[in-house]
């Protein structure tokens, strides 16, 4: 499972979470009003507990949430990005550490980007709460192109197309598993609905000192 996970990229695990562990997050959902608004975990603790134990085989060291951001693509916000990899991680304190970079405060919580050699082994999850497809905006990735590195916003696109493109269509309760550097994008929903996801980053390690996980 491992290696299937480093060569391709992401891994799903079918059917993961049952109506009692979503429950939670159906919850927590309904208080986020919006997109990739970064979310309270400690409600959602034992879910979180049971999505780390999931994903396991993924990790060498045991896993624990680091960020819980919250979307639902709907006709009143119903948005498309275009190819990118997300670099970010939300950290408790702003600290000048080199490798460190592009600094910013959202919602009172600082986000950086660190060094790739960090963003290789989080894991980027996604819980979905809705069944989805491409008419209500999937997410799309390019699969392997992890295994690219920092990639140029400019240059995202034309690397993305030398790679196998995978729309993650899912079921309620469907997890999906990426690693961190994963191009991918999402378009505009042809026929908008509820499609809500959750976007939970796991690492199995702590940032060097000063800098800590926000989570």
């Amino acid at each position: 499972m491992r290696n299937s996970f480093e060569e391709k990229g992401r891994l799903w695990f079918r059917g993961a979470l049952n109506e009692d562990d979503l429950r939670n997050f159906d919850q927590a959902c309904a208080h986020s009003s919006n997109a990739g608004e970064r979310l309270d975990t400690s409600a959602l603790l034992p879910t979180l507990e049971k999505l780390a134990h999931i994903l396991a085989p993924l990790s060498a060291t045991p896993l624990h949430p680091v960020r819980v951001v919250a979307f639902n693509k709907n006709k009143g916000a119903n948005w498309g990005v275009p190819w990118h990899q997300d670099r970010v991680i939300a950290v408790k304190e702003k600290h000048e550490v080199a490798g460190f970079s592009n600094w910013t405060l959202k919602a009172g919580i600082w986000h950086c980007e660190p060094p790739v050699d960090i963003l290789n082994p989080i894991l980027f999850v996604r819980v979905h709460l809705d069944d989805t497809d491409a008419m209500s905006g999937a997410m799309e990735i390019a699969a392997g192109s992890h295994k690219v590195g920092r990639v140029r916003s400019e240059g995202a696109a034309g690397i993305a197309k030398t790679y196998p493109l995978e729309t993650c269509t899912a079921r309620r309760g469907d997890v999906l598993a990426l690693k961190m550097l994963t191009l991918h994008r999402s378009g505009s929903a042809t026929k908008p609905s509820s499609r809500r996801e959750f976007r939970t980053d796991f690492a199995g390690f702590d940032l060097p000192a000063p800098m800590a996980w926000a989570g």
